[in-house]
């Protein structure tokens, strides 16, 4: 094979021309070793070394610039048509259609192109594409996978003073964007610097909101118009309600009067299910339950006060903190109070009196969450102290069932709209639990840390697979559930049906037993208070009492002692008779001997 070296140069940048020829090899200098110098060498003295044979790594920590995009919209319009004609002038357009059809070539090209068309619709009639081959064998069932979450996205506070997402609502189309309020709620720790905006995230993108909602006061809680996804409602920190649009701007459409608003601030609003859809009703710590319609804010459709007295007195009126409606029941709807107890009202009441049913009380603290089961309206979800408890309608002594007391804190709770056996929960130390009582009921199926601050607030979109948590801190954490806890189980609904039932039994058992008892007591007081009254009749005194007591006493004592005395006796009696029998056999056993 024959070496060939190829030079791709300039001829001018070569220098001198090299001139190369074949010769044998020819020997220049040979160095003969020289044994004199060898005496001369010094032997080292051997000496040992460990040495580490690894690479020396260092470890450094870069802070990377975060990549910022931004999402463009493009309308699309009709085109098509020549310059002259006006795509929207009805009589125009048919002006040149006709004269298109007239054409010659447009008549060749659509018997063209109808052959193709109808080659193409016979295929369609011979094959159904959406034919369903397998559609009687069973399904199988998927390998059970743990239970799982991981975290998509975090959406933090831009602001240097970070504030606490109090509120989170999810948009009702898409599911694509997140609402979350922002506002300080312990006492004197707002500051100047602090700012009073709310954000509307895309879950694709936190490293910038998309848009900014800018109330006059810090938002608490606010809510998606399940109607119409332009629309949303906040409930303020100083008691108003405000009203916002999305196509308008950041600037809120309306809002209410501070005359007629909430004295506290608004711990929940809520959208009801109405034609216009533009009702909402509210709840604050004031113990007032308001109705709005948002084209008129200027005053409150409608007022209750949750006083249990059924007087309309609002100094005795308890704080509400959280709200239920449900669409199925529209004249429904419930209450949690700070006072640890629920309220289920009926708004289409005669007289105000009237609209407060009945209450259940059942926490020690207040009832941070509210909400009614999607799939059994008439079991509801109930978050305070450090337990969730599960309620039906029926059972107002006590809850159905219930977690055990957790270590922290419960702050907010929701039940899965796709699956009705699981719900959520969030808590002081950071963790979000998973629940499913149809898997068990002492411990949480999932437990997650999303992070090192206070959870306050919860929320899952309508698919069940997301869910978003919003800290103390700022931070609104975006959680995707495994596909085993966001999808409805073969006989979910049925067996969970059969539990609340069995669990609703036993509670009214148990209800009732409850009932016997106190009524026996209550018989059992009054006999005593009888007796007590026949006493008094013929009423001895004091030293009576105790000279009858004494003579008592001394009695069951003598009584005692002669009992003790006739067991002694015949102890006694017993023992001699087996003496007498051991002496007789001792004497026949001497005779027989002799």
């Amino acid at each position: 094979m024959e070496i060939v070296h190829v030079y791709t140069k300039l001829r001018e940048e070569f220098g001198r021309q090299a001139i190369f020829s074949d010769r044998p090899a020819e020997l220049l200098v040979d160095v003969l070793p020289d044994p004199s110098l060898g005496l001369q060498f010094i032997e080292k003295t051997p000496r040992d070394q460990a040495l580490q044979a690894c690479l020396d790594m260092s470890e450094h920590q870069v802070n990377t610039e975060r990549f910022e995009s931004d999402s463009c919209g493009i309308n699309h319009v009709e085109g098509g048509w020549p310059k002259d004609v006006n795509p929207q002038e009805m009589e125009q357009t048919i002006r040149f259609r006709k004269k298109v059809e007239k054409d010659e070539s447009y008549i060749n090209s659509t018997l063209h192109l109808g052959s193709v068309m109808e080659h193409c619709n016979r295929q369609n009639n011979a094959v159904d594409i959406y034919q369903v081959y397998f559609e009687d064998e069973e399904e199988v069932e998927e390998s059970l996978e743990p239970p799982s979450a991981k975290t998509i996205n975090v959406f933090r506070d831009p602001n240097e003073v970070k504030r606490t997402v109090t509120g989170l609502s999810w948009h009702p189309d898409s599911g694509r964007k997140l609402a979350a309020a922002y506002s300080c709620l312990e006492f004197q720790k707002t500051s100047k610097d602090m700012s009073l905006d709310s954000y509307i995230w895309d879950v694709e993108n936190p490293n910038r909101p998309e848009m900014t909602l800018k109330p006059a006061s810090p938002l608490v809680c606010l809510d998606y118009n399940p109607k119409d996804s332009h629309t949303l409602v906040g409930g303020s920190y100083n008691g108003q309600i405000a009203y916002w649009d999305t196509r308008r701007g950041s600037q809120p459409v309306e809002f209410s009067s501070v005359e007629q608003s909430h004295r506290d601030p608004v711990y929940k609003i809520i959208w009801l299910q109405s034609k216009t859809g533009t009702d909402a009703f509210s709840a604050s710590t004031d113990g007032q339950v308001l109705w709005w319609d948002v084209r008129k804010l200027s005053e409150p459709t409608e007022r209750l006060v949750l006083d249990l007295g059924r007087e309309g007195n609002l100094d005795r009126a308890l704080g509400a903190i959280s709200l239920e409606f449900e669409a199925t029941m529209p004249t429904k709807f419930m209450v949690g109070t700070e006072q640890g107890v629920v309220v289920s009202c009926n708004r289409k009441a005669k007289t105000p009196a009237e609209k407060i049913v009945c209450t259940y009380d059942g926490h020690h603290g207040p009832v941070y969450a509210l909400q009614r089961n999607p799939f059994f309206p008439k079991n509801f979800l109930t978050v305070g102290d450090w337990t969730a408890r599960i309620w039906s309608e029926d059972i107002k002594e006590s809850s159905i069932m219930w977690t055990k007391y957790q270590m922290s804190y419960l702050m907010d709770a929701c039940w899965s709209p796709v699956r009705p056996s699981v719900f959520f929960t969030v808590k002081m130390d950071g963790v979000l639990d998973v629940w499913d009582i149809l898997f068990k009921q002492n411990d949480p199926t999932l437990s997650l840390k999303v992070c090192d601050e206070a959870l306050y607030s919860l929320r899952v979109q309508d698919n069940g697979r997301l869910v978003a948590c919003g800290s103390q801190q700022g931070g609104a954490t975006l959680l995707e559930i495994c596909s085993g806890l966001s999808t409805l189980q073969k006989n979910e609904k049925s067996l969970l049906a059969a539990m609340f039932e069995r669990e609703t039994k036993r509670e009214k058992i148990l209800e009732a037993r409850q009932r016997e008892i106190r009524l026996k007591e209550r018989s059992r007081s009054e006999q005593s208070r009888e007796e007590e009254g026949g006493r008094e009749e013929g009423e001895e005194s004091p030293d009576q009492l105790i000279v009858r007591a004494e003579n008592d006493f001394y009695s069951v004592v003598e009584t005692e002692l002669r009992k003790r005395r006739e067991r002694e006796d015949e102890a006694n009696r017993e023992k001699g008779v087996c003496e007498e029998k051991e002496v007789k056999n001792e004497v026949e056993a001497s005779e027989t001997s002799q």
